[in-house]
């Protein structure tokens, strides 16, 4: 199982009035970690819509260990948590600057076309996509 690990430097504006993180940014944080591990896997979203599908997240849950402040360097490791051929779920570990697990957290997702959003199996849409994500599964 591969994890990618990525660097995040907490802006000012994506924090609350006490100095911390808001919880709404953590998604958009995983959401860039998803992206580079997609490229990690070297695989393209931005391809995959060309084809008018997209990835909605279906479900996500976060959990706050400790609080991320303004100012502070940290990284997101992500990798595949879980892959049935028509969902996949990413897990997220935010790491403070002091190496410890502030934020867990896992999204899953489904794709859909763009059109009718109606499901689509990544399996059958995307062959490569679903080799490459069995073997990252199965890898554990």
């Amino acid at each position: 199982m591969k994890k990618v690990r990525t660097a995040i430097e907490v802006r000012y504006q994506e924090t609350d009035q006490m100095g911390v993180v808001y919880h709404a940014n953590y998604l958009i944080w995983f959401e860039i970690g998803r992206t580079k591990l997609i490229e990690a896997l070297g695989l393209s979203y931005p391809e995959m819509e060309k084809h008018g599908v997209v990835s909605p997240v279906i479900d996500a849950e976060l959990s706050f260990i400790k609080p991320v402040r303004y100012g502070e360097a940290v990284h997101i490791d992500t990798w595949l948590a879980e892959y049935d051929g028509i969902r996949s779920a990413y897990g997220y570990e935010v790491i403070g600057e002091d190496g410890e697990v502030a934020v867990k957290g896992l999204t899953r997702h489904v794709i859909v076309s763009k059109e009718t959003f109606r499901p689509l199996s990544l399996r059958r849409k995307f062959p490569e996509w679903h080799e490459i994500y069995s073997g990252e599964v199965e890898g554990e």
